[in-house]
């Protein structure tokens, strides 16, 4: 389970973006932070010898479509396979994103 990165609300120039422009940049979103692993997660040795990529409290990269989607107060939280994390990053601001 990934919360997605919650962009800033103010651009490095100082203008403010409107709330549409905040949630399509959400909901566009490639990085998030792990919530939590299921048991099953990474447990298939063929496919993962070396054992889990991420762990929770980690930022992970994953594609722009993946996973499920589930709408909460304030934005959503995705539900993601194994498979489709592609990376981990030690900062979700590396990552840009379309003003």
């Amino acid at each position: 389970m990934v919360l997605p990165f919650q962009p800033k609300i103010k651009t490095k120039g100082g203008i403010l973006l409107a709330e549409a422009a905040l949630e399509r940049q959400q909901i566009g979103t490639v990085c998030g932070l792990v919530l939590g692993m299921g048991p099953d997660c990474y447990r298939d040795k063929k496919r993962y010898p070396e054992g889990p990529w991420c762990k929770k409290g980690e930022w992970v990269v994953f594609a722009r479509y993946a996973g499920s989607r589930l709408k909460i107060e304030g934005g959503e939280i995705r539900i993601l396979n194994e498979d489709e994390i592609l990376a981990t990053i030690k900062d979700p601001e590396m990552i840009l994103h379309e003003y």
